[in-house]
């Protein structure tokens, strides 16, 4: 190459460089450091036209069994993250070593090897919320805000890569394939399924926003059109499938279809919202007014398309963990909707133990001080007590994912659904993400959604409208430590007075997460509490039909 082409080659090389630089200044990026180690990650335009506003991640494995990002939780591979702001398409945004990781805090931390990398976008919504706030957060497209498999997220296939930490020289990755939609599964003649556009929520959002149902027939449904059914209303995590474990377990169907089985519709509600696969099913500052909408589209809608007796006193509530802690609360919060629940291994019901963190009096959530050494707080352990996670992991993991509760995860829901909301639009932080230390004034603020303490400051009030409604299981040695929370709402039911607590909780010695009732033991429980408290002329009959 002579001279002179090599200078305009230069040149206009120069001339490309700069009008990347600037494009990338005009879509609101920060130019990549051009030294130390860096992944450069694109989508291109046949996976999506238009801009993104989200999160950029790259897993990285040492294998490809499974894809790197399947292989990404809070013990699981490192991930790296990088938030962007209006990304075009073909326009590159760099991680660099200032960028967040986990388990590795920095892409400098990563040492020299050969490693399958896998880019990935998370894709954000704008919220002009009612409230006057504007914030950014993932919207669910009925996938159960699962960042990793939500329609309209982009993604590419693993590389392999060798990677050196020395080295400027950037990794570009593209992310060229887009998640396809959710195929919802089809009715059949025992399952049903409702989705409805929620106004109470999609006017608070401002985002169309939906709440959904599965309901599973009682035996012979159509061929009873005259028998109303009490309702099982369980609780839980988001799932399209039948309630129960129907259609997936030969017992649950020989016992949902056998002549001596009680007869209710058994209802699983979709509710979940910008922060996590359901909402927690209260008010709250940053998630919504998700209890209104519940209990004043969802329920309704489900109760006037099916024949459900529309009486307190035939209202069940259940569910586990997530679905235990909604189950337990519907029942406190709205006392005289429901008969009775069922909850089994709720998160934290007493925040003197969230997991086993004081919120009200430790000053840090991930360390305990000791003067001479520092000790860590697990997170989950196994019946034996052997340790599988600590607290700072899991909660650094979802800072990866995304900043200001964005993650998706466990801890940053509790703070979408009990703190209050921060000048910026987002949750208040209860504790720093980083380094574990509490903030009080958030702590006392998360108050009105700890259930012992509601409980035991109103129970002249509260109490005679619940005492006969509580009923909790839990295993003694819960894989998250639920049991302690437990063990303090045990400790003031039993003491309480005017009125006395007549229902049960159960602790299971040695067992795990999430143990509790359920099938058949479960509808026995809820039938022969029905004929105990349904009062004087109510039907407890025609729906117990063989």
């Amino acid at each position: 190459m002579s001279g002179f082409v090599r200078r305009i080659a230069a040149a206009l090389a120069f001339a490309a460089l700069a009008a990347i630089v600037a494009h990338g200044r005009a879509l609101g990026q920060t130019p990549a450091a051009t030294s130390g180690p860096r992944l450069e990650i694109l989508f291109s335009r046949d996976a999506r036209q238009e801009p993104v506003t989200g999160m950029i991640y790259v897993a990285v494995s040492r294998d490809n069994q499974r894809t790197p990002i399947e292989q990404t939780d809070p013990t699981g591979v490192p991930l790296f993250s990088h938030y962007v702001d209006r990304l075009a398409p073909g326009a590159a945004a760099a991680i660099a070593g200032a960028d967040r990781g986990h388990p590795l805090a920095s892409l400098r931390d990563l040492p020299a090897g050969e490693y399958w990398m896998q880019p990935f976008v998370n894709v954000y919504t704008r919220f002009p919320r009612a409230d006057g706030h504007t914030i950014w957060l993932h919207m669910d497209r009925w996938e159960g805000q699962n960042w990793k498999r939500s329609p309209g997220n982009l993604y590419g296939d693993p590389v392999k890569v060798a990677f050196d930490p020395s080295s400027s020289a950037p990794v570009r990755l593209v992310a060229d394939k887009a998640i396809p939609p959710v195929q919802a599964p089809p009715d059949t003649d025992m399952v049903k399924h409702i989705r409805i556009q929620s106004q109470i929520l999609t006017k608070w959002w401002g985002q169309p926003m939906y709440l959904g149902a599965t309901v599973l027939l009682p035996k012979d449904y159509d061929t009873h059109p005259d028998v109303h059914y009490p309702v099982n209303y369980s609780q839980g995590h988001f799932s399209l499938e039948a309630p129960g474990g129907f259609g997936r377990s030969s017992d649950v169907d020989r016992f949902w279809m056998a002549a001596g089985t009680p007869r209710f519709l058994y209802v699983t509600l979709q509710h979940p919202s910008p922060y996590y696969d359901d909402s927690y099913g209260v008010n709250s500052e940053n998630n919504g007014p998700y209890g209104d909408a519940i209990m004043q589209e969802l329920i309704p809608a489900v109760e006037t398309r099916f024949r459900a007796i529309r009486q307190p006193w035939a209202r069940m509530l259940s569910g586990g963990s997530t679905g235990g802690w909604i189950a337990l609360a519907h029942q406190i919060f709205y006392p005289d909707f429901y008969g009775a629940t069922f909850a089994s291994c709720p998160d934290a019901v007493d925040f003197n133990y969230h997991q086993i963190v004081d919120i009200y009096r430790d000053p840090n959530a991930y360390f305990i001080d000791r003067g001479w050494m520092t000790i860590e707080r697990p997170n989950t352990r196994q019946p034996d007590g052997n340790i599988r996670s600590m607290m700072k992991d899991e909660n650094r993991y979802e800072l990866t994912l995304g900043d200001h509760s964005r993650s998706g995860g466990q801890w940053d829901i509790w703070e979408a659904t009990y703190s209050p909301v921060g000048p910026d639009g987002y949750p208040m932080r209860l504790w720093d993400k980083q380094t574990g230390v509490i903030d009080r004034a958030v702590a006392e603020r998360w108050k009105k959604y700890d259930l012992v303490d509601v409980l035991r400051t109103n129970w002249a009030t509260l109490g005679p409208r619940v005492a006969d409604k509580i009923n909790v299981y839990v295993g003694d040695m819960d894989s998250y430590y639920l049991n302690d929370a437990v063990e303090n709402l045990n400790e003031f039911l039993s003491k309480a007075d005017n009125p006395k607590w007549t229902g049960e909780i159960v602790f299971q010695r040695r067992a795990p997460h999430c143990w509790g009732p359920r099938g058949p033991e479960l509808l026995q429980k809820m039938t022969a509490h029905i004929a105990k408290h349904a009062p004087a002329g109510a039907d407890l009959t025609s729906w117990k039909y063989q």
